[in-house]
């Protein structure tokens, strides 16, 4: 009997090892996909690092942009803005957002340069938890990359008089940028991996960059325009990411119900603003799924 029974233990002792082999299998599934995708986003710093002129870049820029831009329009009277803010303080939105638009929208350039290389394709026949760490990674550094630049023309700002938001209205800034971002770069994602070669991308990338500045709000009021372009500025997503900003550079109060925006249609508050925002962001990353499971299969 105590031979059965060692036997049966045995047995159970066995089905239950085996059980255990197999659930750090799936218990592990996510730790392998955040190692994959911080290994990736750590490929791209290095590469930034190799090549520290593209940041460098990418924050003297928008700072030429805020000092040139805010100079051309010093001797503006005060309160041409529609508010009692000058030009300078007025512009520092535009570039804050127009910054991250820019920055998210060149996402795609390192995959597509990946993909001309060879890189992408040995990526892809690698044992990867999720081909979606390649995407993660490059939403994570375009992110990190954009917050560093913000944080530069905010401190520019501040210093040539435009004053600081509150503390939790730096928070909001981020918040804004980040949902900016993500969007932005899902496109910018899809273009890549729609289109046959870098030199397409980059077309795109000149075509859409400049006409999404000027039908936004970034560089005058939506009071300026004529009306058909206040209707294509209020379909402009970059409009209701400048324009809470600069409602938080303008208001030391201020809360969801805040209006910061009076589009044709009717006013727009702040936590609306919000919102459009978190669809455009969750609409392109939802847009791009089928293509991504293509190439990415």
């Amino acid at each position: 009997m105590s031979g059965t029974i060692n036997t049966s233990e045995q047995i159970n002792l066995r089905a239950r090892d085996i059980y255990r082999s197999r659930e750090p299998l799936q218990s592990h599934w996510l730790t392998d996909f955040i190692q994959e995708t911080l290994a990736l986003t750590k490929r791209l710093f290095i590469q930034l690092q190799r090549r520290p002129s593209t940041l460098i870049a990418g924050i003297v820029q928008p700072l030429m942009w805020l000092v040139l831009f805010g100079a051309l329009f010093q001797n503006a009277p005060q309160g041409m803005m529609g508010s009692e803010l000058n030009y300078g303080q007025f512009l520092g939105a535009g570039i804050i957002v127009f910054t991250a638009f820019v920055g998210a929208l060149n996402a795609g350039l390192p995959v597509m340069f990946d993909r001309e290389f060879g890189f992408l394709n040995r990526l892809l026949v690698a044992p990867l938890a999720s081909r979606y760490s390649i995407v993660a990674a490059s939403a994570i550094y375009i992110v990190a990359l954009t917050l560093i630049q913000t944080a530069a023309i905010i401190g520019l700002s501040a210093l040539m008089g435009s004053g600081l938001p509150s503390i939790a209205g730096l928070g909001i800034i981020a918040l804004i940028i980040v949902l900016l971002v993500l969007g932005v770069t899902a496109l910018s994602l899809g273009f890549t991996f729609a289109l046959p070669g870098h030199i397409e991308l980059i077309a795109v990338i000149f075509v859409i960059n400049l006409p999404l500045l000027f039908a936004s709000t970034a560089l005058a009021p939506l009071a300026f325009m004529p009306q058909w372009l206040q209707m294509v500025a209020c379909l402009n997503p970059l409009t209701y990411a400048i324009e809470p900003i600069r409602y938080l550079y303008n208001h030391q109060q201020w809360d969801l119900t805040s209006i910061v925006l009076q589009a044709p249609w009717g006013s727009v508050s702040f936590g609306t603003s919000l919102m459009i925002l978190v669809g455009f962001a969750i609409l392109t990353l939802t847009a791009i799924q089928p293509l991504l499971k293509r190439r990415l299969a």
